[in-house]
């Protein structure tokens, strides 16, 4: 049975990364862009990630260009934008597809799992898996990251 973790990205270091390294930890997958209205989600992300990480919670940023071009730089000027600006500190991967026919197979095995929920409609959309690699939930870009409905789906990930 495939799970999350038998997929890779790259990181926006241009390094392998392996979903497989999170195993045993829920992961909060969103998609990002330094250019949109949503683009302050990217504060309370790095609160969550800070509130949740000793207990095991993993957020991982996955910047796209898919929606209206608002992810338009290279992947060293989006990390410089997203640690200067946000303080982000979460892993981040190289610029990816996330939608559509190019998509990564990441995103077309959770669309597979979740249904439609799953492909991202904007920036910001966010995907939770479990500690065991299984797909979980799928929030709208409008839900914020400290939105209750996100808070308790990580709550009962991060339980079990």
């Amino acid at each position: 049975m495939t799970t999350a973790y038998d997929f890779n990205f790259t990181s926006i270091e241009g390094k392998p990364l392996p979903l497989k390294q999170f195993s045993g930890h829920p992961v909060l997958i969103v998609n990002v862009a330094s250019k949109c209205g949503l683009t302050p989600q990217y504060e309370a992300l790095v609160q969550l990630y800070h509130d949740l990480k000793e207990q095991g919670l993993v957020v991982l940023g996955v910047p796209s260009n898919q929606f209206m071009g608002q992810e338009p730089g290279t992947n060293e000027e989006i990390q410089t934008f997203c640690s200067t600006t946000y303080g982000v500190d979460f892993p981040l991967t190289a610029k990816t597809d996330v939608k559509g026919e190019t998509a990564h197979p990441f995103y077309q095995w959770m669309k597979a799992e979740l249904g439609e929920p799953a492909e991202p409609v904007w920036n910001f959309h966010k995907l939770l898996i479990g500690k065991d690699g299984k797909a979980l939930q799928a929030f709208a870009p409008t839900v914020a990251p400290e939105a209750l409905e996100i808070k308790a789906a990580i709550d009962g990930a991060l339980a079990t």
